[in-house]
């Protein structure tokens, strides 16, 4: 019985097929279909290698030759080497008003008793609301992708008030100290401080071996709390990680004490930013330590206190975000081996960073950040 679908190439064609098998990047799907082509030629100059030769030959179904002829005759020799593309035409399944009513509540608080939206909740308040009688989730997660609405997805950062004096002027005080070249006498620190948990294993973890990943107990034991001084040069390089037990006003004084007697001795005054707390002021000193000393250690430090609202412009946050993430994002068990870790962690960081190079200048905040600043009339 004769084909029905017979492959006659011109030479054109074979010798476009040809220059596919030896072409060095070509999907394995075209090769095989130019082979095909090539076997089951019928022109005068072809080998016309009947179906079941061909498929012996290939390693192929003799139904996978059947349709590489099929879609030959049919289509051309350029449809037969591509690939084949689904012509299906979808209807739209809401139009635009039901997708704004689809929008609005996945900008709003979810329902109570909920965390947040999800694409069953959103599907059935459409139904509820009788904008439509029915629509899959799918639906739901198309329209919130076409509007880029993610209501699993939340951001947290702080929102510094607007036109407000006070936080401007801090902002400003801060900023001008980052431009002060570097000078050894006059050195510019950044100072903060965070709380970290101490937790340890109740059972002993096991490590990762090829195929598994590591495991940890989800019990853990609770063994208190540390608190850690981080105070950073940012034109040199540098810093250091102080591991106290609490973050009282004395430990703070503590700190300061060491920065001018033991880091700094040389300077003649250590220009210091950092976070406005009610612990970070020269009070404390005068309550931890003689008023001659207090007095003595008052006159080697200048102090800039940020803006509420405006801890990043504390170069030292930016530091503890990346011990954080570097160092500290696991169980720690005590203040021994807490104290160890992060000794690990300054050493590597201080041999390896180099100076912070920061650009964001005060011209920068008044055209980037004008919303914060007070208007003035008249």
């Amino acid at each position: 019985m004769s084909k029905r679908h017979v492959v006659r190439l011109t030479e054109r064609e074979r010798a476009a097929l040809r220059q596919r098998l030896s072409a060095s990047r070509c999907r394995a799907r075209e090769l095989l279909h130019a082979r095909i082509l090539l076997k089951t030629d019928q022109g005068a100059d072809g080998p016309g290698w009947t179906d079941g030769a061909t498929a012996d030959a290939l390693e192929v179904s003799i139904s996978t030759v059947q349709h590489v002829r099929k879609r030959f005759a049919e289509a051309g020799l350029e449809a037969t080497l591509g690939r084949r593309r689904s012509h299906r035409e979808y209807g739209r399944k809401l139009d635009g008003e039901q997708e704004a009513h689809l929008v609005a509540p996945a900008c709003t608080p979810p329902p109570v008793g909920r965390r947040r939206w999800t694409l069953r909740l959103l599907a059935d308040k459409l139904v509820e609301l009788r904008y439509v009688d029915g629509v899959s989730y799918e639906t739901v997660r198309q329209v919130l992708k076409k509007n880029a609405l993610k209501p699993w997805l939340t951001k947290r950062w702080c929102i510094p008030p607007e036109q407000n004096g006070e936080f401007v002027w801090r902002m400003e005080d801060v900023l001008d100290v980052y431009t002060r070249p570097y000078d050894p006498k006059r050195p510019q620190v950044c100072m903060d401080e965070a709380s970290t948990q101490l937790l340890g294993d109740a059972r002993p973890p096991r490590m990762a071996k090829p195929g598994k990943p590591a495991r940890y107990d989800y019990e853990y034991e609770r063994n208190g709390t540390a608190n850690l001084f981080l105070v950073t040069e940012p034109l040199r390089g540098w810093r250091h990680v102080l591991v106290t037990e609490r973050r009282t006003k004395l430990d703070w004084a503590r700190v300061i004490k060491d920065l001018v007697d033991v880091h700094y001795p040389h300077a003649e005054r250590i220009v210091l930013v950092l976070d406005n707390l009610n612990t970070h002021t020269p009070a404390a000193l005068y309550e931890a330590f003689p008023p001659a000393e207090a007095r003595r250690i008052v006159e080697r430090m200048e102090i800039h206190y940020t803006s509420k609202h405006g801890s990043w412009l504390n170069i030292a946050e930016i530091e503890l975000s990346t011990m954080s993430g570097q160092c500290l994002n696991r169980r720690i068990p005590d203040r021994e081996t807490l104290e160890r870790e992060v000794a690990a962690w300054e050493a590597e960081r201080n041999a390896l960073s180099g100076p912070v190079n920061w650009q964001f200048t005060t011209e920068d905040a008044r055209v980037k950040l004008k919303r914060l600043y007070p208007s003035i009339d008249g």
